[in-house]
């Protein structure tokens, strides 16, 4: 594929102030462009901007406000002119069998990760199909393998990928090109803060084989991403032996593959009771981090 010039584009990407979404508008700015960094955490977000150079315009962010996403693009195309690029990165994660969970936990990582994506390009459509650009959405490879206990955030990646399907065939006469992003566990405050805290989902990490067992580091996702970018890839997987299991993913649902995972349920649920038990329903189902910011 024709590699597409990364050199004074303009990108806007949520979920800019950490992870995966931060470390690669790093890497974007020092490929040429120009990226508009969109989050929640204004704190977190103004720490990132002063690792990019030139200093990029940063824009406080809820995106599960549908307003405030058209505020950002017009914010962005006000000050670029023009936007070529919409990563709609932003997401959080709950954890918890279904049956125990935190429910305002659940609806809460819908209306991030799937509303909140769907309000980021909708909003950013009109200014990208103006560029003929290009739409990219954090869809994970929980998108096609669906561990037990995440149940939300597997419902809104999957989510994500289907609508970015649709997308893709409705926007292509416009010169659009559409990218579904699938990491698989990266070394971020995502992954680090329930690793670190979680004890029920320490155990379904003990269940998992490899490939899906292991955790990158997050250079690996970001080269993979940005060479994915100037690729206008339709996906794009990190690592790219993640592709195997997005084609063989009838085969995640099958008895086979869930063995261990059943095995390993029964075990989960008693470590997540004892976690409510110590911490709340709301405590054990996310991070303190997405705690806070669900009570402000």
């Amino acid at each position: 594929m024709t590699a597409w010039s990364l050199t004074d584009k303009v990108f806007l990407i949520t979920g800019a102030a950490r992870g995966i979404g931060a470390a690669t508008a790093r890497e974007l700015a020092r490929r040429g462009v120009r990226p508009v960094l969109a989050d929640l955490d204004a704190a977190a977000l103004a720490q990132t901007r002063e690792t990019i150079s030139p200093a990029p315009l940063v824009i406080e962010l809820d995106v599960t406000d549908a307003a405030a996403c058209v505020a950002a693009v017009e914010r962005a195309v006000s000050e670029h002119g023009r936007l070529d690029a919409v990563g709609a990165n932003a997401g959080i994660a709950s954890f918890g069998p279904m049956l125990r969970s935190d429910a305002s936990a659940w609806r809460r990582t819908v209306e991030v990760n799937l509303l909140g994506a769907y309000n980021t390009v909708h909003a950013a459509l009109p200014a990208v199909i103006a560029e003929r650009g290009y739409v990219a959405v954090t869809a994970s490879m929980a998108s096609f393998a669906h561990p037990p206990g995440m149940s939300a955030y597997a419902a809104t990646k999957a989510g994500v990928e289907a609508m970015c399907n649709a997308l893709r065939v409705e926007i292509a006469h416009h010169g659009v090109e559409v990218a579904t992003i699938h990491p698989t566990w990266m070394d971020t405050d995502m992954v680090r803060e329930v690793e670190g805290s979680m004890r029920a989902y320490q155990r379904l990490r003990q269940s998992m084989r490899p490939p899906f067992s292991r955790t990158y580091p997050l250079d690996r996702a970001v080269q993979d991403i940005a060479s994915g970018f100037e690729r206008r890839r339709r996906r794009i997987f990190s690592p790219p032996v993640m592709r195997v299991g997005h084609l063989m993913r009838a085969a995640t649902t099958t008895r086979l593959f869930e063995r261990d995972w059943r095995a390993a349920a029964p075990e989960i649920s008693h470590l997540f009771e004892a976690e409510i038990g110590e911490r709340g329903v709301g405590g054990a189902s996310v991070s303190d981090r997405i705690g806070h910011q669900m009570t402000r």
